[in-house]
């Protein structure tokens, strides 16, 4: 399996310098920062100081109020970033994850958590996220809210998310980090980071060992 410890300084350099601009014309799958060479070959990144999880409070693609520590505690789960509008890299993340979480059992699935949060929330309503997830895993929870909550959330998984902007030729562009943040339902804290190279052989190996607080 391929993966690498790092420093928590590390992973958090790391985390808030590699950004993707989904959907930002020709060089939206390109970071805007390359961190390292190594680093992009790493499928899991098992930190030495987790992260803790978030205190975000959002609401669910049924409109209701949704705490994320809450409804999250003990169990194992899978934090990302993205939107819905993201032609490439946030729908491949998502399928990854959802195609693998069919190899587990129906009921590790059950226990699994894997969690969508909106970086574009003005286009992304609860109804919008629950018809595209609908079309992934209807299992996933999808959030929406205050954009500046999403943001300082992320911030504290090292996770950097731009306001969405338009491009030249008109388009909203969100920029934001790409990783997927797995917590542990031993600690509920987020012990390992897959970047956006992670294959869904990736997840399939490593499910297993995350819905038990294992390192991958």
């Amino acid at each position: 399996m391929r993966k690498k410890t790092f420093a928590l300084a590390a992973v958090l350099a790391a985390a808030c310098l590699t950004l993707s601009a989904c959907g930002g014309g020709a060089d939206s799958d390109k970071p805007v920062t390359v961190v390292s060479e190594d680093s992009s070959q790493q499928a899991a990144t098992v930190l030495d100081k987790p992260f803790e999880k978030p205190d975000l409070v959002l609401t669910d693609t049924r409109g209701k109020k949704y705490d994320l520590r809450e409804q999250t505690a003990g169990k194992p789960t899978l934090i990302y970033f993205g939107y819905t509008h993201c032609p490439d890299v946030c729908p491949l993340t998502m399928n990854n994850v959802a195609v693998a979480k069919k190899q587990l059992s129906q009921a590790e699935q059950d226990g699994l958590r894997v969690v969508f949060v909106t970086t574009d929330p003005e286009r992304d309503t609860p109804a919008a996220l629950g018809k595209w997830l609908k079309g992934i895993d209807p299992q996933i929870v999808g959030l929406t809210g205050d954009f500046d909550t999403i943001q300082a959330g992320a911030r504290t998984l090292g996770i950097s998310i731009d306001p969405p902007t338009k491009d030249k030729d008109g388009k909203v562009v969100s920029t934001h980090g790409t990783q997927v943040v797995a917590f542990s339902p031993k600690s509920d804290a987020g012990y390992v980071l897959y970047g956006e190279d992670a294959t869904v052989d990736d997840y399939t190996k490593d499910l297993p060992k995350l819905i038990k607080g294992e390192n991958p």
